[in-house]
């Protein structure tokens, strides 16, 4: 075995990654995206985490990553790197944080070896399995080592979708609630199951649990099985290509009981057909309504209307928004304040597992 030398610094969390592609690693390099915008950028950003080790069967990934962070780290950089994650685990001793961020088809076999090596945390990325029966899986062997595992659903740790939280008491009761994700990416297609290349399940994650984190957090029954806040929904708007993959439908939540009260009506969409990348929630009070999204952050107040005698218009109020959202980074600090046991971990397995079976109640339905 190889120790990492290093590992006796204080006050420092020591990390490892397994999976250098774009999520783990280049989409750190997008100019158009808000940085940190990948695992490694972020794990390298936080100052209490030393990214000491990767594991990736891409060499050319792996390569450029391992060039990144010795250029990154300077003089004193010892990273290692390995072909698998086996070779990692039995080579490197010291890893309180191991971040899973393979493609989903892999999530399963990976996620398992991680949790076997008995890190402090676990960081997997979205979507947490294929499906939820592979995902109760990885919550088994969670429990019966004792490892907790955080899922990567970076929305609520951005800054925007946080504050949605403090502004709805301004709008009033809530009277509905959308939730709507566009693109070209099929929606659904059975053929895709075996790599889950298809966007209800590759985005719709995010919306799915978004609106359940807004709306109200899950909790565990008895039986530490997580019951989603959207049930039974109604589902049409079904739109099927020549190929019969489905390429359009919404989904109808009716009187849902939220920390806000019963909302008559939460509405989820998805277009897989659409020429544009669309990512937004409208929350629709009596006094107002809230739009947040990719881009997008708007806040409606009544006011006297002035067009009509006797009326009331919605109006556009100005908002001081922050440059950044933070919505990696906030995610690593959260794994960091967890490890120092100041904080719960803001999206936990938990939670991730019962997104999925949102969507595969609304799947049922195709």
């Amino acid at each position: 075995m190889l120790p990492y030398n290093k590992c006796m610094e204080k006050k420092l969390y020591y990390a490892a990654i397994v999976g250098t592609g774009r999520i783990g690693f280049s989409l750190g390099f997008d100019k158009k995206r808000e940085q940190p915008a990948s695992h490694t950028m972020a794990l390298l950003n936080n100052k209490r985490i030393k990214l000491i080790a990767a594991a990736d069967s891409n060499e050319e990934n792996l390569e450029n990553w391992r060039k990144y962070v010795k250029k990154h780290n300077g003089k004193k950089d010892f990273t290692l790197v390995f072909p698998t994650s086996k070779e990692l685990y039995e080579n490197v001793t010291c890893l309180d944080i191991i971040t899973v961020a393979v493609n989903e088809d892999n999530h399963l076999e990976e996620c398992l070896k991680a949790i076997e090596y008995k890190p402090k945390l676990v960081i997997l990325e979205k979507p947490v399995a294929l499906n939820s029966e592979e995902a109760e899986k990885i919550r088994a062997k969670a429990v019966e080592f004792g490892v907790p595992v955080m899922v990567n659903h970076e929305r609520r740790f951005a800054k925007d979708y946080l504050s949605v939280v403090s502004l709805i008491d301004k709008i009033g009761d809530i009277q509905s609630v959308t939730g709507e994700l566009d693109s070209g990416l099929r929606i659904y297609g059975s053929e895709f199951e075996k790599d889950g290349t298809y966007s209800l399940l590759h985005d719709g994650t995010h919306l799915v649990d978004i609106l359940q984190y807004i709306l109200g957090k899950n909790e565990p029954n008895e039986q530490s099985v997580v019951t989603p806040l959207l049930t039974n929904p109604i589902v049409s708007g079904i739109h099927k290509d020549e190929k019969g993959i489905v390429r359009n439908f919404s989904a109808h939540y009716q009187s849902v009981v939220t920390r806000f009260g019963t909302i008559p009506e939460v509405t989820f969409k998805m277009s897989g057909r659409s020429k544009f990348f669309e990512f937004r929630l409208e929350i629709l009070g009596t006094l107002g309504k809230i739009v947040v999204g990719n881009g997008i952050f708007e806040f409606y107040l009544r006011k006297e209307s002035k067009l009509y005698t006797g009326f009331y218009s919605l109006t556009k109020q100005k908002l001081k928004l922050p440059k950044k959202t933070g919505y990696f980074s906030g995610m690593v600090q959260n794994a960091v304040d967890f490890l120092d046991g100041q904080s719960e971990l803001v999206s936990p397995l938990e939670d991730a597992i019962a997104d999925l079976k949102v969507l595969e109640e609304i799947k049922a339905k195709f």
